[in-house]
């Protein structure tokens, strides 16, 4: 079962968590047991797994990444969001979570995040469950 869904993003870098979409994935794919595969097309966002009980954190990442790789910086891609190239290769475009007894396997403090590093815009995240 593959699906998609909308992100809608409002600022340059941002990271919202898109569990709910994912739980609402698996619940309707059937699928009990089996692998959740996360997959974002496009090459100035990233989805990544991470703590959700303190919202800090995602600021944390989003603050840090803007540190390591700042906006504005004498990058030679004309459009102007090399940065935002470069952060999505830093984090990655896919995530793979365990689904166990129709739902994603995830620690306590995790959620699943969508990146935003080129925004704000809306963006779309495919998802495929495979498995029983």
């Amino acid at each position: 079962m593959v699906r998609e869904f909308s992100v809608t993003t409002r600022r340059r870098n941002q990271l919202i968590d898109i569990t709910g979409e994912i739980r609402k994935s698996i619940s309707e794919s059937g699928i009990v047991e089996g692998i959740c595969h996360i997959f974002v097309p496009h090459t100035t966002a990233a989805v990544t797994i991470n703590e959700k009980a303190d919202p800090n954190v995602a600021t944390d990442i989003e603050t840090t990444m803007e540190r390591i790789v700042p906006h504005g910086w004498n990058y030679r891609h004309s459009e102007g969001n090399s940065d935002s190239h470069i952060k999505s290769t830093f984090v990655g475009v896919t995530e793979h979570v365990i689904v166990r007894g129709g739902a994603p396997v995830l620690g306590t403090w995790q959620a699943v995040f969508f990146c935003e590093f080129d925004g704000p815009r809306t963006r779309r995240c495919v998802v495929q469950i495979t498995g029983e």
